[in-house]
């Protein structure tokens, strides 16, 4: 879900966005694009700059260059605020105008909520793993495994860890701790192909046990040993993470099953919707 709130989709188009100034800011080729489907969103944006002079004058207070989540990591890209967007489709003559302006509208106040009751940003987050076909059960725990993860960062933050490479390289090492793989090879390992497919979206019950375990222990022991730094952090986040590995071993070793596999959230559904094929009664 981390990475999903970087993105959002208005009738089938993905339009990317980011936080800044406590507020959300949409990529603005993103929003033309879905309004327009314009093969070449830049020059629209130029067109219409030429057309609206207004426009053009106030384009410093509409649009800023922001860094944008993206597949191939963060870029600079011209972002809008709701205000801004609002003011901008004022100008793009598009029948997709007024439902793109509830859309924006009802995106906006979502935020808000969430800012004001953090539960319904949970609620939210339940809902979509739901839709996805995911039990109950393993939803309970990734929810309570975001609040560990954020608990986390939040320390790290405080310990002069700042920048996302630092995050990347501390995650790396409490997970390559807890099962022998980066983050990265531990995806290879599960057959995901996508770059933003989110790795604990495809883990197992004892998969997000042991991460939360991990990043849990990583916490406790970073606020007891004061770590300060990325390289303090690191060796925190290692210990935290050997808790994790010392505790799979013995799990495996007492049931004789392991733990660590290939199944990831996609061969789970399909499994499951063979199940539901073999006996109807299983769709209730």
């Amino acid at each position: 879900m981390e990475q999903n709130n970087a993105m959002v989709v208005f009738e089938g188009k993905n339009i990317r966005k980011t936080w800044h100034n406590e507020e959300w800011w949409f990529v603005l080729e993103d929003i033309v694009f879905a309004l327009t489907d314009s093969n070449d969103t830049k020059q629209y944006i130029n067109k219409l700059k030429q057309r609206d002079e207004e426009l053009n004058k106030g384009w410093v207070q509409f649009v800023h260059t922001l860094p944008v989540q993206t597949a191939g990591g963060k870029q600079q890209m011209n972002c809008t605020n709701t205000e801004g967007a609002f003011r901008i489709i004022q100008s793009i003559p598009s029948p997709k105008a007024e439902p793109f302006k509830l859309w924006l509208a009802k995106t906006g106040y979502e935020r808000i909520q969430e800012i004001e009751n953090p539960e319904i940003a949970h609620d939210r987050a339940k809902n979509y793993y739901e839709m996805k076909g995911y039990p109950k059960k393993w939803i309970d725990k990734r929810i309570r495994g975001i609040a560990i993860r954020q608990e986390l960062t939040d320390e790290w933050k405080q310990r002069q860890v700042t920048q996302e490479k630092e995050f990347a390289i501390l995650t790396n090492e409490i997970t390559k701790a807890t099962f022998g793989k980066t983050v990265g090879e531990y995806k290879e390992f599960k057959g995901l192909e996508k770059k933003n497919q989110n790795l604990r979206d495809h883990m197992n019950d004892w998969e997000i046990i042991l991460t939360m375990v991990g990043e849990k222990a990583t916490t406790d022991i970073t606020k007891a040993k004061d770590s300060q730094g990325l390289n303090q952090c690191k060796d925190s986040a290692n210990i935290g993470g050997t808790i994790a590995f010392n505790t799979k071993k013995e799990i495996e070793e007492k049931t004789g099953k392991q733990i660590t596999t290939k199944d990831n959230f996609l061969n789970l559904t399909n499994k499951n919707k063979a199940k539901i094929e073999q006996n109807p009664k299983n769709k209730n």
